[in-house]
């Protein structure tokens, strides 16, 4: 698998302090979005090099049992007797987490900074994790964090990627969730590109459909909602003759 970023962002809300995570994928195979990632209320994790899905299930189980990122991931990993080929990384409220094993395919590393961490393997060199890192870094929190996930895959990309050049068809997924207890989730917070030869062009354009969608059904709720106010006025108009 190639590269993939975990992100903790804290945010204010009337209610207080809330924390949204995030984590975005891409790489040179199909499906991505199905094997290397995921997230919860808790936090977010990536597998991948030689992926053990069951590292990214049962990791985000263990940050809901209220194990720390660095335990609960250094804890699985211990008991891989492949672990030496796995790529492993995540963040939760408080602290972060990321390996490379030795036996993983080159060009691979990783980066952790403050409140995210990327990895990657089979790429075209060190630039690429260190441009997606830049690019969230320097990115407008006050975007959508799926927004600027893409944006930093993008930069990743444009660097090279994945090495394969071989392999055409690619695939590329992000998720986000928060802490906050919303009445609705945004379509933009879980997508996926399955199978495609530009799959970060197609994951934004899939992002921008799904914002627009998302915005058009709120925009209809807060009308029938009028409408309902309008009616009940009316109602209760009537009555009043």
């Amino acid at each position: 698998m190639t590269f993939s970023i975990c992100v903790r962002e804290p945010y204010e809300t009337d209610d207080g302090t809330e924390t949204r995570f995030g984590v975005a994928v891409t790489t040179r195979l199909a499906a991505v979005g199905t094997l290397c990632p995921f997230a919860n209320e808790h936090g977010a994790v990536a597998t991948q090099s030689l992926v053990n899905v069951e590292l990214g299930r049962k990791g985000v189980a263990y940050l809901a049992d209220g194990l720390a990122v660095e335990d609960a991931l250094d804890a699985l990993l211990n008991a891989d007797d492949d672990s030496a080929s796995r790529q492993l990384h995540g963040v939760d409220s408080e602290g972060a987490f990321v390996f490379s094993g030795d036996d993983c395919k080159g060009w691979y590393g990783h980066v952790e900074r403050d409140g995210f961490t990327v990895a990657g393997n089979l790429l075209t060199g060190e630039s690429v994790i260190e441009a997606t890192a830049d690019a969230y870094e320097a990115s407008d929190d006050s975007l959508p964090l799926a927004e600027r996930l893409v944006d930093a895959l993008a930069a990743g990309q444009a660097e090279g990627g994945d090495k394969r050049e071989e392999l055409a068809v690619q695939s590329a997924a992000l998720l986000v969730t928060t802490t906050e207890d919303r009445e609705a989730e945004p379509y933009y917070n879980d997508l996926r590109v399955d199978a495609s030869e530009t799959p970060i062009e197609d994951l934004r354009e899939t992002y921008e459909l799904a914002a627009e969608s998302y915005q058009a059904a709120l925009d209809r709720h807060e009308a029938d909602e009028e409408t309902d106010d309008h009616d009940d006025t009316d109602d209760e108009s009537a009555e009043a003759e």
